[in-house]
């Protein structure tokens, strides 16, 4: 059995105190040591006679006393060893590492104030992945803990909660209403985040392929030309691709978005360079997926599908079915001037037959035409 505890591998002591004094304190306690370093040991007065049961309790106070001095001794270096004058017992040995490396109790009052401080501040950032996020909040968590600070699962998880990012808002909701958050652990929120987000992650790998698939669909219909993200009110169809499209064209059948002459592209267009209608990006090879959607025969209900569009956009008061002109926001142009937002609600609009409602759609007064956003979708 001696050989045994011989062999125990004690963690060097390096500098980090409050991860050694925590596997330390564990160790002994597995042992059941830990009683030496909470009530110390103190050999009897000179001339005090013990019977022959508290010599026995002696004996074994002193033989645990040695074993928690061996796996110290273990643990320091030469150099901390030193700095050590006294040595006679196991809680002294302790006790005066607590002092030189464990820092006094106002360097960890001001330890705890600053860490309190960087965990509420705490957001997930915005491509940011669950075990990610989980992994910044726990070691801020667990240094606090270390720091004297009492840190329960629930503190941890509300936090989680409260700062995920918006893709995450339904799940929140969803969570706080089937699961008692009090007793909620943090691994359990954990395992319950990451499932969704490979679900979000497989979800937008199928919006790609499908989006891939409409492309195709209106490429092959309509075929493919280059221009601005936003087609004016124009009847024309189109869309840019990377390094030009994939047929051949007969262009006096071409009409551009910019002038509605035929013959040329829109960005071929000689008027373009006089008037920027609107875009919402300056990279040249922006893709730019657009299809009619509504009446041809009333402009007004004409709505573009279009990639490059961060938001859906109308230009119609009357076809909002609710409005929030409360919301204030303002659309960057090309030009570098900008359109005010006035609003923010829902349309509805009837497509072969069946009614849509499109929600979180932005009032622009001075658009061009209807716009329904990709990305949004």
């Amino acid at each position: 059995m001696s050989d045994e505890k011989n062999m125990i591998k004690v963690l060097k002591f390096e500098g980090h105190y409050d991860h050694w004094r925590e596997l330390m304190e564990n160790l002994l306690k597995a042992k059941g040591l830990w009683g030496m370093i909470e009530r110390g040991h103190v050999e009897p007065l000179d001339g005090n006679m013990l019977n022959d049961n508290q010599r026995a309790l002696l004996d074994e106070a002193r033989m645990q006393d040695y074993q928690v001095k061996h796996y110290l001794f273990q643990a320091i270096n030469r150099t901390v060893f030193e700095q050590i004058l006294d040595r006679s017992t196991s809680k002294i040995i302790w006790d005066s590492m607590e002092k030189k490396f464990g820092g006094n109790e106002k360097v960890k009052k001001a330890m705890r104030n600053s860490l309190r401080r960087e965990f509420e501040l705490l957001e997930m950032k915005k491509d940011e992945t669950i075990e990610d996020y989980f992994g910044r909040v726990t070691s801020i968590a667990n240094k606090l803990r270390t720091n004297g600070e009492e840190m329960k699962d629930r503190v941890i998880v509300e936090k989680i909660l409260r700062t995920l990012s918006d893709p995450f808002t339904y799940v929140v909701i969803s969570i706080e209403e089937s699961h008692d958050i009090e007793e909620m652990s943090v691994d359990e929120l954990q395992g319950t985040l990451s499932m969704h987000e490979k679900k979000f992650d497989r979800e937008k790998r199928e919006d790609v392929d499908q989006v891939l698939q409409v492309e195709d669909k209106f490429v092959t219909k309509f075929g493919r030309g280059r221009g601005s993200s936003y087609r004016g009110r124009g009847r024309g169809r189109g869309g840019s691709s990377r390094g030009g499209g994939r047929s051949n064209y007969n262009k006096t059948t071409i009409e551009c978005y910019k002038c509605h002459n035929l013959g040329h592209f829109q960005y071929e267009c000689p008027e373009w360079n006089k008037e920027v209608n609107y875009a919402v990006s300056e990279e040249e090879d922006e893709f730019l997926l657009m299809a009619e959607v509504g009446d041809e025969q009333d402009i007004k209900d004409i709505w573009y599908i279009d990639s490059g569009c961060s938001n859906h956009m109308c230009k119609e008061e009357n076809m909002f079915s609710s409005l929030d002109k409360t919301f204030s926001h303002t659309v960057k142009l090309g030009n570098n001037n900008r359109l005010q937002v006035r609003g923010k609600g829902n349309v509805k609009f009837n497509w072969k037959g069946t009614i849509y409602t499109i929600t979180d759609v932005y009032f622009i007064r001075e658009l061009k035409s209807n716009l329904l956003s990709v990305g949004q979708f």
